[in-house]
């Protein structure tokens, strides 16, 4: 380690800006089901009974292998502002409503484990409104 005055640190050194991806939440939604997509028979885990979690909980609640976990080991997501692998931070990052959380990530959805195709397949839909719509309005009739 070089010693010198504080005055000519300064002038040496450089700033490197490192830039965050700005992405559209249609385009953190899309690769989080492209993630989900890379390994579409890989089994994930449910969030147990979310419904029952008080809501000031609820955003805490975690597990290893869901599929917020497959999106928070992805370093674009994470550089992109992805904070954590719990409920809350896929709401947040993702922008989702607590019914959207609720729909893509609680076992009563999916009897307890899930692949990561189905999951995907339900992420593409939250990612493009009218295609959740068809889907959700065409498996009731």
């Amino acid at each position: 380690m070089k010693h010198q005055p504080i005055e000519h640190v300064g002038a040496e050194a450089a700033l490197t800006l490192v830039e965050t991806p700005v992405m559209s939440r249609r385009k953190r939604l899309e690769r989080w089901a492209e993630l989900l997509e890379r390994d579409p028979h890989r089994r994930l885990r449910a969030l147990s009974r979310v419904e029952f979690i008080r809501e000031r909980d609820r955003a805490q609640i975690r597990d290893d292998d869901t599929p917020i976990s497959v999106a928070f080991a992805d370093p674009v997501l994470k550089a992109a502002g992805l904070g954590g692998d719990t409920f809350g931070d896929a709401r947040q990052f993702f922008e989702m409503s607590q019914e959207e959380a609720h729909y893509l990530l609680c076992d009563c959805h999916y009897l307890g484990t899930m692949d990561g195709a189905t999951v995907a397949r339900r992420v593409r839909a939250t990612a493009h409104p009218n295609l959740a719509h068809r889907l959700f309005v065409g498996s009731r009739n």
